[in-house]
């Protein structure tokens, strides 16, 4: 069964819906005890870093119990940030650090400087894949998908796909049973459930 966390950052309807498609078993835990009957947790969101913050020190414990258990753990758009060690948009609010390097927004110095670009990045755009890993499995390159955001990770080792706006950013990352997206798969058609299958394999 799938732990869906609400953290009151975005509508977890459209999440839960896209789930229910590819007939995933889903439940909204209550507290930080209820990840224990959890075979799989994906943490959604959308917008500013510091409601992760909802998450506190008990959820955090929980949640890297479970992964140090080997349950695997999706992030989706905010969700997928938190995985990072923090993000410029609120630098007192750590992250997850499950994967080094903070985010940051985009057009700024640590992309291809372009002050011209259009924050947020709000629509379609394509997946330029780097690495064939379990997460993207039987994703065309060039895939295109949805995002709304104004933060990004960093490329690193462990990028799976980068997307180009005002530079390369991370959409996609993964190290074994941990992965995000930095778009939305639930708004991305074929290709965002088809990712989404993807995690429910690495979930078994």
């Amino acid at each position: 069964m799938i732990a869906l966390i609400d953290y009151k950052a975005g509508n977890l309807t459209s999440v839960k819906k896209a789930l229910a498609t590819i007939g995933a078993d889903v439940f909204v835990p209550e507290s930080p005890g209820d990840l224990a009957e959890a075979s799989g947790i994906i943490v959604p969101g959308v917008g500013h870093f510091g409601a992760t913050r909802a998450l506190d020190q008990s959820w955090i414990d929980a949640i890297l119990a479970r992964v140090g258990e080997g349950r695997p753990l999706f992030g989706i758009c905010l969700g997928m940030q938190w995985l990072y060690e923090g993000s410029d948009e609120a630098p007192d609010c750590p992250g997850l650090g499950l994967f080094s390097g903070r985010c940051f927004r985009l057009g700024t110095v640590r992309l291809q400087p372009d002050r011209n670009i259009k924050v947020p990045h709000v629509g379609w755009n394509s997946l330029s894949i780097e690495r064939r890993m379990s997460i993207v499995e039987g994703v065309q390159a060039n895939a295109q998908v949805y995002f709304t955001h104004s933060y990004a990770a960093p490329r690193s080792g462990e990028t799976v796909a980068i997307t180009e706006h005002g530079g390369a950013f991370t959409a996609i990352v993964q190290r074994g049973q941990v992965a995000g997206v930095q778009f939305h798969p639930e708004k991305s058609g074929d290709v965002g459930l088809r990712i989404l299958r993807n995690f429910l394999e690495l979930v078994g």
